[in-house]
């Protein structure tokens, strides 16, 4: 059984505003819908269905935000990371695909709406992303990805390495793709403000109630968990990587990786770094991302080595910044570090399994939850809402065990990545940067 890194290391609790009060299940109840797991995909559906006046609780394992909804970077990119646009649609065919795609690429815009509509405190900052060009080959293949993105209804553009150094603060690029529609935030704000919006149209959230078993019942689903149970006509999985138990299998859907996330002290001159408070990614295979946090701390995550030790992932994250910010401390002071535990498969791209009749399971956001959770919450609204399969925006499948080979094949390929980095600096006639 997978042991999760504590919640307690994790800047967020300490930062957001307190979550409302919600208790465990304790007795028997019933509902429409029954939605395990109290994360972005978990509440953001809760939330859609409550508004449209049904019955739903929520069951939760620890605490809302417990998973990577609550300890992630905190970074809201509405882009596909792994893939091209036009790889998507070649995975899931052209309807899906371009359904997929409106919803990722209106995620981050559609949350700003919802935080401004519930006042939800999340230090919500919507000022870009900049994807920067460590070489000058790859500034030149980021026209495509400026091209695509642009026919697909968005306004980014290619910026030189005076204008990234404007925006960023950053030295040693060579310029970026900048999308205007990139946003950060205190994610587990977020989390507990979409709990309490959920609950304010209706929905029951229990805390503190780990799903031991779903059984049919007749017509209806019964839900246990140790004090009580729910009757739903419908139940929904929504654990991700922080599945244990509740439905065989299901936690073999996908392999875990982890990331590393640290946060320094809030830093009197944190304005020099990211000075248009945008969010930042080095461009490198093990990426480098950041961002400020609303107290002046820069917020950094990158894929810790396999066996690399604390100290040594620390010294990593400060030779990084610091090659971009020659005028950072020699030794940031980090105040916390932790790390995330991702849901990872094949391809990258959530995966919607059919559990039976009125029952469904989502795994596999692979690290994109802030936009994914938003886009898959419209997709399970939609089953909910009896949508015909054949018009999801995703497929339902079998639940199937990830390939053993995902035990160790994320891990091989950024090794490969970063090899591939030193390749094409040393080409590129670049000194040596820190990896």
């Amino acid at each position: 059984m997978t042991r999760f890194s504590p919640i307690s290391d994790v800047l967020w609790p300490r930062t957001a505003p307190p979550a409302d009060e919600a208790q465990p299940l304790d007795s028997a109840v019933e509902a429409e819908i029954c939605i395990i797991g109290a994360g972005y995909c978990g509440l953001h559906t809760a939330l859609n269905l409550s508004k449209e006046g049904r019955s739903v609780v929520v069951l939760e394992a620890d605490e809302v935000g417990f998973g990577g909804s609550g300890r992630n970077a905190g970074h809201c990119t509405p882009t596909f990371h792994h893939h091209s646009l036009s790889g998507v649609i070649e995975m899931l065919g052209a309807r899906r695909g371009d359904a997929v795609i409106g919803l990722q690429l209106s995620a981050a815009d559609q949350i700003a709406q919802i935080v401004a509509s519930y006042d939800i405190e999340c230090e919500w900052v919507q000022n870009g992303y900049v994807m920067c060009a460590s070489t000058r080959g790859r500034l030149a293949a980021m026209a495509q990805k400026r091209d695509d993105y642009n026919a697909a209804g968005q306004s980014t553009r290619l910026a030189d390495a005076d204008e990234v150094r404007a925006i960023t603060g950053m030295h040693g690029q060579f310029g970026g793709w900048v999308h205007p529609g990139g946003a950060h935030l205190n994610p587990m704000g977020l989390s507990r403000g979409l709990a309490r919006a959920a609950q304010g149209h209706g929905a029951r959230i229990h805390t503190r109630s780990p799903v031991t078993g779903a059984q049919r019942d007749g017509a209806r689903w019964r839900v246990a968990t140790p004090g009580g149970t729910v009757m739903a006509d419908k139940v929904i999985f929504a654990t991700g990587a922080y599945t244990q138990g509740g439905w065989p299998g299901l936690d073999r859907t996908f392999r875990i990786m982890r990331v590393m996330v640290g946060a320094t002290r809030p830093m009197p001159n944190a304005t020099e770094v990211l000075p248009q408070n945008v969010t930042a990614h080095d461009g490198r295979g093990n990426i480098l991302v950041y961002k400020r946090d609303a107290y002046g701390r820069i917020v950094a995550s990158m894929f810790p080595r396999m066996f690399g030790s604390r100290s040594r992932m620390l010294r990593l994250l400060d030779s990084r910044l610091r090659f971009h910010h020659p005028s950072l401390p020699k030794r940031l002071q980090w105040e916390c570090l932790w790390t995330g535990e991702l849901d990872m498969q094949r391809n990258t791209i959530p995966r919607l399994y059919h559990l039976g009749e009125g029952a469904i399971a989502v795994t596999g956001l692979s690290g994109r939850g802030v936009p994914t959770g938003w886009t898959v919450g419209q997709v399970l609204t939609d089953w909910a809402n009896d949508v015909p399969e054949a018009d999801l925006a995703l497929p339902l499948e079998p639940l199937a065990q990830a390939p053993s080979y995902m035990a160790i094949a994320p891990q091989l390929a950024l090794r490969a990545y970063e090899l591939r980095d030193r390749w094409d600096e040393w080409r590129d006639g670049q000194p040596s940067r820190p990896w």
